[in-house]
């Protein structure tokens, strides 16, 4: 009778898990399950989303005034302060990002001063003063770091140097000198790595994608990646174990995904199937399983299940995005995706169900 339930469980295991230890996920048990839209909705399209890392607030900078709309975040419920920040940006909002403290919130938008930050103190956000330095035109993505020589706020804009790197002290942000080497033209995303050693600028022209190395307050660009993006890099995202930065582009396959090794990039084969447009936001969930692309033409997010250096197209939300996907966010405990779009009602709220592998996978292809 041992070894009946022995040889059973064998079975089970092997017709599970394959050699990699993937499993597959049918979609009954993959869910992104759309929740009720927040009764105050944002008043046009949501380019980005940045939750606070200990999941209470959610900030959505967008078109049209007030540029940003910022949550209170309780269970599935999503309800807008009453009381906005003191004073908005300054024209449309393009970027969000939250320090890793929670205390401090950038808004990057298209009218001077470019980019705003805000103190928090409980649930309120006030605008502290403009940096010394400011972006040169449009702001487009802000990303925050802690390390520990500091923190850091990188943002990415339109004009020459295209990207400005600011070290926190107390409430003021001091722009760094450098990188030594610029983005060579409108960089559309930042993103640093969670430890801060890297930083990852898309922009609008070749070589698409520049990765700096930080040491101190000194970022280094590294060589360019073998194989580089096929078109303009819009956005980038660093998995949570550093092993792999996803670069999205406008250009098929439009998204670029490499595996670190020390400084070293190297291009993974594109998944089987790719997003279908070009790629406006990027992200990883907090346990590097999901990566999320946000993007134009239908179904206008994308969503694969990462297991090594495998990415499986997971079958689309039942309810998806109305128009053109942009800045993708999780909470930090995984539980939540929201992505902001262009049409009403301008962001979507998914809940994320339990996982229950069953199967196993082989393939690298649309899970059923």
């Amino acid at each position: 009778m041992k070894k009946m339930v022995k040889y059973i469980f064998l079975f089970w295991f092997i017709t599970t898990v394959n050699f990699t230890g993937c499993m597959k996920i049918h979609e009954a048990e993959t869910g992104f399950i759309k929740l009720p839209n927040p009764t105050d909705l944002p008043t046009g399209h949501g380019h980005s989303s940045s939750f606070s890392p200990d999941m209470n607030y959610l900030a959505v900078a967008h078109v049209n005034e007030p540029y940003l709309i910022i949550y209170k975040h309780d269970g599935d419920t999503f309800t807008k302060l009453a009381s906005q920040p003191d004073v908005l940006p300054t024209g449309n909002g393009f970027g969000a990002s939250f320090s890793m403290d929670g205390i401090y919130l950038a808004v990057a938008h298209d009218v001077s001063p470019y980019v705003t930050i805000y103190k928090r103190s409980g649930d309120t956000f006030t605008k502290l003063p403009d940096p010394d330095f400011l972006p040169t035109n449009v702001g487009r993505k802000v990303s925050f770091t802690t390390t520990k020589d500091g923190t850091y706020l990188a943002v990415a804009y339109k004009s020459a140097p295209y990207v400005t790197i600011y070290r926190q002290s107390s409430d003021a942000f001091i722009k760094l000198s450098g990188p030594d080497i610029l983005p060579p033209d409108y960089t559309y995303g930042v993103a640093f790595s969670p430890d801060g050693t890297y930083l990852s600028a898309a922009h609008d022209v070749a070589p698409w994608v520049t990765i700096y190395k930080r040491s101190g307050d000194t970022f280094t660009k590294l060589p360019d990646p073998d194989i580089l993006p096929t078109g303009a890099g819009l956005s980038s995202a660093f998995s949570p174990d550093m092993n792999y930065l996803v670069v999205s582009h406008d250009v098929p396959p439009h998204i670029t995904i490499y595996k670190r090794s020390d400084d070293t990039f190297t291009k993974l084969p594109d998944p089987a199937i790719i997003p279908t447009a070009y790629g406006y936001g990027v992200t990883f969930s907090p346990d590097g399983t999901y990566l999320v692309i946000a993007h134009d033409g239908a179904p206008f997010v994308t969503i694969y299940y990462r297991c090594g250096d495998k990415f499986t197209k997971l079958a689309d939300p039942d309810i998806l995005p109305t128009n053109v996907g942009c800045g993708p966010a999780f909470t930090a405990d995984g539980n939540y995706l929201v992505l902001g779009h262009d049409d009403y009602p301008f962001l979507t709220i998914y809940k994320v169900s339990t996982i229950h592998p069953t199967s196993a996978s082989h393939d690298n292809e649309s899970l059923p």
